[in-house]
């Protein structure tokens, strides 16, 4: 005969959000852990049947505040994405044109059919 036990490990951590608009909403971000187990005499697992709930209060406080960003902001943002874009493209072309250019080497010595 074997019985479970259901282990709930739940963190809280406060959290303020500061809006644009001067609201303030004070509210909690939650965490669980769930564990369960099986307990039989037999199979030498020890422990209580049951559920079983943990609470951790968080000794820390998230806060988020709302803000715009500049244009500045932005347009370094778009520079970013183009460069990225740029740099990503330039890789493919090195990558295609020498393995071209290998598979031609290939062909001309005979090796590839």
């Amino acid at each position: 005969m074997s019985s479970t036990m259901f282990q709930y490990y739940i963190k809280i951590v406060p959290t303020t959000y500061f809006k644009k608009d001067g609201t303030i909403i004070n509210t909690n971000q939650f965490s669980v852990t769930k564990h369960q187990k099986t307990i039989s005499i037999m199979s030498g697992e020890s422990g209580m049947p049951g559920i079983f709930f943990q609470y951790e209060l968080s000794p820390l406080m998230v806060k988020y505040t709302e803000r715009e960003r500049s244009f500045g902001h932005f347009i370094t943002n778009v520079c970013a994405i183009i460069g990225g874009v740029y740099t990503v493209a330039g890789l493919l072309d090195t990558f295609l044109y020498h393995s071209v250019k290998l598979i031609q080497k290939k062909i001309e010595l005979g090796k590839l059919h």
